[in-house]
């Protein structure tokens, strides 16, 4: 193998350990992304039980733009890393370099599955991250609907109120006007039956006083 292929083929691998590298880092920080923001959710979930319900669930809107962030610089590295991967396929069949080479095929196989497995943790990462996501955003939705149900309640509760204590008011007022009334009926047939007694006893005294002049 020629010293100007075989440093070709180095190149290669440098690049592709570099972008390995690279990714393997990413990828640690894109999970422990998706981890906290779950485990921010729980927290908040188990706060909310002994806090007001106007209690945000969750502030995720920083965590989501870094996880869109995150999430193309991944693609990108895998992108780059899936080029020197075709590089790296090309230069094990071009002419000069022998097909048999078990090194060189090794190599390029233990390269490619690295790719494989950090694609699938890419996507595995990514698609637990949308789904909490969307299950924190279904809650927040459901929350503001039981927000506004009970603010509307708690509207229509006071206005229920008000209109029972007016009730009530005019009940009171219409019980002392139905008390006054008794009680100036009463006071009257009082003062006609007094008055009826006066006229009986004058009657008599006037009976009386011609009885004893005659």
């Amino acid at each position: 193998m020629a010293a100007g292929t075989s440093n070709y083929w180095e190149d290669l691998r440098k690049q592709a350990r570099q972008l390995e590298n690279e990714l393997d880092l990413k990828l640690v920080s894109f999970s422990k992304l998706c981890t906290s923001y779950s485990h921010g959710s729980a927290r908040d979930g188990r706060r909310d039980r002994y806090s007001s319900d106007t209690t945000p669930l969750l502030n995720g809107s920083s965590q989501d733009r870094m996880f869109e962030t995150m999430a193309i610089e991944i693609e990108q590295l895998l992108a780059r890393l899936t080029g020197v991967n075709d590089k790296m396929a090309e230069y094990t069949n071009s002419a000069g370099v022998p097909s048999l080479n078990a090194a060189l095929m090794h190599t390029l196989q233990r390269h490619r599955d690295i790719l494989q497995d950090y694609t699938h943790e890419f996507h595995k990462t990514k698609a637990n991250f949308v789904a909490i996501r969307e299950r924190e955003n279904l809650m927040g939705s459901v929350r503001k609907d039981i927000e506004s149900y009970k603010s509307g309640s708690g509207v229509n509760n006071r206005r229920t109120e008000l209109f029972l204590k007016e009730h009530d008011h005019l009940r009171n007022s219409d019980r002392l006007i139905e008390e006054t009334i008794s009680i100036a009926m009463a006071t009257k047939e009082n003062m006609t039956s007094q008055r009826g007694m006066l006229k009986s006893i004058h009657s008599k005294m006037n009976t009386l006083a011609i009885w004893r002049t005659s």
